[in-house]
């Protein structure tokens, strides 16, 4: 299959610039690819979609505001974004506009932060190592921003709203440079509410990194590949997953992160516990081992994650779903709507 296979149309007005005043209250629709049934139901309906047998994966990363402002020594403002830790405080960042930055030059972004331009990498990236007086996390705590996507418009400087909602409430695992917003939908209330039901909920954690937003940049798909990404499964998860898979029950992961992360640690249809990279890259054809059901928002066209979305389902399904989406003006994107495939 080509890329072009999964371009859609995609009116500007649907793109959701802010989060619902109530994160549960956005739509869902479920998407059944046995009988290829489409369904329009409210967020809260989850708890009557999902069944007792279920088990619940959500990723605990938590997001860290990550996109800085700088000062050259010529006085240039330049846009860092925090992608890769390398080595303490030597990280690979991306600049806008990354020419100023000159290799050996100092840059300035608060009166205890500064950054050596070590070099320049073919990806356009660039390594800065990093000064500061004070602990490295707390300074980026107070003077970073959240590092919402390119399609959410903010004038000026962000609102405190964006650091409470472009995070999960089960955040607690610091290191993702964007949110798994599948799981912004979830309140206290909503999960509480699945396991009186008896659902059971299991955690991983994959730091959502540049791999997972990077432009798929080949039309023949099977060239493609995500970038892996850190990520870690305990042992407990691996048991509550491996117990259901035995017995027959439906695996739902929250998010295409826990999907990723999911599949990338499966051996032989069994989940195994550890840490390391999430590299598996999912498009039409792979064979999925864990996953049973998978609740996820809308992506972009032409995204590696609608790829994945349509591997599960089928193109055919996902693109009709995509195009009922439209029609019925869902809010797309991370602080839009979502969709429960089963």
């Amino acid at each position: 299959m080509n890329l072009s296979d999964f371009d859609f149309a995609l009116p500007e007005e649907l793109i959701a610039q802010n989060p619902l005043e109530r994160r549960d209250s956005s739509r869902l629709m479920s998407v059944n690819r046995e009988a290829g049934g489409i369904k329009d139901c409210r967020f809260t309906d989850i708890c009557d979609l999902l069944t007792p047998q279920d088990v619940l994966v959500i990723n605990n990363t938590q997001v860290f505001p990550a996109r800085l402002h700088c000062t050259t020594v010529s006085g240039a403002r330049v846009e860092i974004f925090l992608m890769e830790e390398i080595d303490g405080l030597v990280w690979k960042v991306l600049a806008r506009p990354a020419k100023r930055l000159k290799e050996g030059s100092v840059i300035c972004f608060a009166d205890n932060l500064e950054a050596v331009v070590l070099g320049h990498e073919q990806n356009g990236s660039v390594v800065l190592e990093f000064r500061c007086v004070g602990d490295f996390n707390t300074i980026i705590n107070e003077i970073g921003e959240m590092p919402l996507p390119h399609y959410i418009k903010r004038e000026g400087q962000q609102t405190s709203l964006d650091r409470e909602r472009y995070q999960t409430i089960y955040a607690k695992e610091r290191g993702a440079i964007a949110a798994p917003t599948a799981g912004l939908h979830f309140t206290p209330e909503v999960l509480e509410n699945l396991r009186q039901k008896g659902v059971s909920i299991a955690e991983v954690t994959l730091h959502v990194g540049y791999g997972t937003f990077a432009p798929v940049r080949s039309d023949d798909i099977s060239e493609h590949r995500v970038l892996g990404e850190r990520c870690e499964i305990t042992e407990e998860t691996a048991r509550t997953v491996n117990l259901a898979k035995a017995e027959g029950r439906r695996v739902i992961a929250v998010g295409t992160t826990s999907v990723r992360t999911l599949e990338s640690f499966a051996e032989n249809g069994e989940l195994r516990a550890g840490r390391g990279m999430a590299d598996v890259t999912i498009t039409p054809g792979h064979k999925f081992q864990i996953v049973d059901g998978i609740l996820t928002n809308f992506h972009l066209p032409k995204s590696s994650l609608l790829l994945l979305v349509s591997a599960f389902a089928g193109h055919e399904l996902i693109m009709s779903a995509y195009a009922h989406a439209v029609s019925e003006r869902y809010r797309f994107f991370s602080y839009g709507d979502c969709m429960l495939i089963v």
